[in-house]
């Protein structure tokens, strides 16, 4: 059985060793070598959309897909058979997600952003330095005693919440089921209109489907208390960009960090260049998978035994690999 590595990273592929597979690195920007295109495990990151699509018509023998990605968008929909088995790096991007989510919060609190922008101008953003009301109601200046809304309360949310606990925030998610996760009190959607009032900061971590496409519209936005600012770390499609550009720019509410957006790069027209107390990030909370290779390993051994993989998100188990 043949498996295909990406270059895109640095891989020990030392660790892949010891099973009944030849391992073999290929180019994920340029067609799959002919000599590759027998081979039944593919492990994707940052493959160009060409890359995919090559391999989806010429890899016949495919049986089994190992993204790094956490929502692998761009394996979807390269046209690779039904039956191909796709398993996501769900857990691979947990804490640089959560690291920059935070980077954010603090940001949008502090307001850095103000800072650098005065700093580029030459000048002193007094107003922003010596004394200071301590946690203003009107205003998000703080995490201590902030109330965190974190909407997609999943493994990166977890993730999270530890770190906005030990700074003094209380924290809530919400998820598609109720329960308590990790000592968080989780709630179902439908209880978004008694939350969203009660948020100072709402943290989006929505995966991308049709289900969660402009899932923060401007009627779940009106909710939100004038001061309150949106993170999202997620997916660009579940905010209506739109009806966040008029809520920025209207003043109800009080700022939005964002880090993926509908169209990326960003287009140089959007709205939300230019919108009031809006941070932009260029999808950079990710973009490092870390520990990769317990993930691969794993589920190869499983996929060898004919046991169920971890992470699938598509496809079917195959009867036999060897």
């Amino acid at each position: 059985m043949k498996l295909l590595y990406p270059t895109s990273l640095k891989l020990d592929t030392a660790s892949l060793e010891g099973f009944s597979v030849s391992l073999h690195a290929y180019d994920v920007k340029s067609p799959i070598p002919d000599s590759l295109t027998d081979a039944e495990v593919l492990i994707t990151w940052a493959n160009s959309a060409s890359n995919l699509k090559d391999a989806a018509s010429r890899m016949t023998k495919l049986v089994w897909i190992q993204s790094l990605a956490a929502g692998p968008n761009d394996v979807l929909s390269a046209g690779f058979p039904a039956h191909v088995l796709v398993t996501t790096g769900s857990g691979l991007h947990d804490r640089t997600v959560a690291e920059h989510t935070l980077g954010l919060l603090l940001s949008a609190a502090r307001r850095f952003d103000l800072m650098r922008d005065s700093q580029v101008q030459g000048k002193w953003a007094g107003h922003l330095g010596g004394p200071q009301p301590d946690r203003p109601a009107d205003r998000f200046t703080t995490l201590r005693d902030a109330r965190v809304l974190v909407w997609g309360y999943g493994n990166i949310g977890q993730t999270l919440a530890p770190h906005l606990r030990a700074l003094g925030a209380s924290v809530r998610g919400v998820a598609r089921s109720a329960g308590v996760r990790s000592g968080v009190e989780v709630y179902a959607e439908s209880s978004l209109p008694e939350l969203l009032p009660e948020t100072d900061a709402l943290v989006m971590i929505l995966p991308g489907s049709e289900d969660t496409k402009n899932a923060l519209n401007a009627a779940r936005l009106k909710l939100l208390p004038k001061h309150a600012w949106v993170v999202n770390v997620g997916r660009g499609t579940a905010i209506d960009e739109d009806a966040l550009a008029d809520a920025l720019d209207g003043g109800e509410i009080g700022g939005a960090a964002l880090d993926v957006f509908v169209k990326e790069p960003l287009p140089s027209e959007s709205r939300l260049y230019k919108a009031k107390n809006c941070i932009i990030s260029p999808h950079a909370a990710g973009g490092r998978p870390q520990d990769a290779e317990p993930l691969i390993a794993y589920n190869l051994r499983r996929l060898i035994a004919g046991q169920p993989l971890k992470n699938v998100i598509a496809g079917q188990p195959p009867k036999n690999v060897l």
